[in-house]
């Protein structure tokens, strides 16, 4: 059915990325993929593609993070942790590749302390993104076609601009699923359109993902046909640009 799901969310996950393909109506398809560049390689490709994952590293992390962290960290009120400041390049560059994690992760926090304004390393929770992190900059810059069509975009900023204002209830407490949390950003996916049937525990254990996992990829999937309609909105707008030219801005 090529051409049938022109929307994609995107969501990292344990050994590769959950995909929520849509049509904008009532056919929605979760399933994974190891790598980011295989959703891009299949025929039906999609129009319009949004993810949970930064786009553009800065030279040198400075309090707050970038501009398009900044901006919308205020739309966010008690969730505002959900947006991480984005470390320096030569962090992510230096926290992946072969050899022993405890090795990477002391370049990581060294290449850290020397690119950040203050100073200061990065945490393990940081670092364990690393590896999608460079494969998603790799990707963007050997294919610039892709960047007018792939865009980045935090799950909680997509759930608050359909909440029209910030979540009260987090989707995880001490690390660990809080029911009400998922069941009301689920409900808030299904007033936007999203067919919310398939979001649920036996789905995301045939895809060895998390419920929430599979949540944020269909709120992504929501700011993809916002996007595509030319309905989304964009942090910084027009946004900035890192050293390589990728475009930094957070889209909603």
């Amino acid at each position: 059915m090529a051409g049938a799901l022109p929307f994609a969310g995107i969501d990292g996950c344990r050994g590769g990325w959950v995909i929520a393909r849509w049509d904008g109506a009532d056919h929605l398809q979760l399933y994974r993929r190891a790598r980011m560049e295989e959703l891009f390689d299949e025929a039906d490709a999609p129009v319009a593609a949004a993810m949970d994952m930064p786009i553009g590293l800065p030279d040198t992390s400075e309090t707050g993070g970038r501009a398009a962290e900044r901006a919308v960290r205020p739309l966010l009120g008690m969730r505002q942790s959900s947006v991480f400041s984005v470390p320096a390049r030569a962090a992510v560059m230096a926290g992946v590749g072969a050899g022993d994690e405890s090795v990477r992760f002391a370049a990581a926090c060294a290449a850290a302390l020397a690119n950040s304004h203050p100073p200061r390393k990065v945490s393990k929770q940081c670092f364990h993104l690393f590896p999608k992190m460079a494969e998603l900059d790799e990707l963007l810059r050997r294919r610039p076609e892709l960047q007018a069509r792939l865009v980045e975009c935090p799950p909680e900023v997509s759930f608050a601009v359909m909440n029209g204002g910030p979540l009260v209830d987090a989707k995880k407490v001490k690390s660990r699923p809080h029911p009400p949390g998922i069941a009301y950003r689920i409900a808030l996916l299904a007033r936007a359109g999203v067919p919310a049937g398939l979001l649920t525990k036996k789905t995301a254990l045939s895809l060895r993902a998390g419920l929430d996992d599979l949540v944020d990829a269909c709120a992504c999937v929501v700011t993809a046909k916002r996007l595509a309609e030319g309905r989304a909105l964009r942090f910084p707008d027009p946004p900035g640009r890192d050293a390589f030219g990728l475009p930094v801005a957070i889209t909603a």
